[in-house]
């Protein structure tokens, strides 16, 4: 059986993403454009509007034995680190998209 990766959002993704979803008048537009699920952005929207962060919350972390379990080798951090980044490039890509469509709308 397959593995299913959780995807991670940025804070500053989740506040544009909520924008576009008020933007638009819908979070099912916002989403469909943003290829992240609906849920997703109504949870967002709710947490901002109560005031809460929208930072995922840490979750538990297993124990090792060795004093430096918990800490990725540097290796490891170059990984998430480039992994990160092609994600963040996607993220902008899509924004700056979105932003032209808007601008072009905006100006007819």
């Amino acid at each position: 059986m397959e593995t299913r990766k959780s995807r991670t959002y940025t804070e500053e993704f989740k506040k544009q993403a909520v924008q576009l979803a008020a933007d638009l008048g819908s979070a099912k537009k916002a989403a469909k454009q943003l290829g992240v699920p609906h849920a997703n952005i109504h949870t967002w929207k709710v947490k901002l509007s109560s005031g809460q962060s929208l930072a995922r919350s840490n979750q538990a972390k297993p124990k090792g034995t060795a004093p430096n379990a918990g800490t990725p080798s540097v290796e490891e951090e170059n990984q998430r680190l480039r992994r990160e980044v092609v994600e963040l490039k996607k993220v902008n890509y899509i924004l700056k998209a979105a932003a032209a469509i808007f601008t072009r709308d905006h100006l007819s």
